[in-house]
């Protein structure tokens, strides 16, 4: 075993115990994640499918338009219409 406060430059003003450990950018992301689930719910099914379709199916509002028999410029209005309800779900807790 080895101190941490072991000496590892040659200067001897860096210790072990400094290098090890950092802070873990992707916490943020699992909590979104986490948060996200019981957002999505609150959206109606269009919402729901129309965003799944989006950002699972990576499909363009034109491709979703005629799946879901509705204008482009529709699936425009309700796309940005549910990530503003699931914006302010999770500003709460998340953002």
């Amino acid at each position: 075993a080895t101190s941490l406060s072991t000496p590892i430059s040659a200067d001897g003003t860096t210790e072990l115990g400094e290098t090890l450990g950092g802070e873990d950018h992707e916490f943020e992301v699992a909590e979104t994640r986490v948060a996200l689930g019981p957002a999505l719910a609150t959206l109606d099914e269009r919402e729901q499918k129309i965003l799944t379709l989006r950002f699972y199916g990576n499909l363009t509002q034109s491709q979703i338009a005629d799946q879901i028999g509705i204008s482009q410029m529709h699936v425009s209005r309700l796309l940005t219409k549910a990530l503003a309800k699931l914006r302010g779900q999770l500003a709460p807790d998340v953002l």
